[in-house]
């Protein structure tokens, strides 16, 4: 099943490849394909009820759905997701 999800923060391949790791570390995942330009995560999954764990990965890694984080955890989502982009880089 395939599943889509628009996020914030998303800035170049090193947000990518930290996205697809986590992601990609779950037993449901199949793939994970990420469009940079539009902010979008499409993961292949084996069971479309895990969206919401997904959802959750996600904003633990700075990366929250679109419309979901307001005023200050907006702010902390995006300071989380410029660290997940370095180690991104790095890795």
């Amino acid at each position: 099943m395939k599943i889509s999800i628009k996020v914030e923060n998303i800035r170049c391949g090193g947000c990518a490849n930290t996205i697809t790791k986590k992601l990609m570390a779950q037993e449901t995942v199949e793939s994970v394909d990420i469009a940079i330009e539009d902010q979008t995560v499409i993961i292949e999954a084996k069971d479309g009820s895990a969206r919401l764990s997904y959802i959750e990965i996600l904003l633990a890694l700075g990366y929250p759905e679109k419309g979901s984080v307001e005023g200050m955890k907006a702010l902390k989502g995006k300071a989380k997701s410029v660290l997940s982009c370095a180690i991104g880089k790095v890795t």
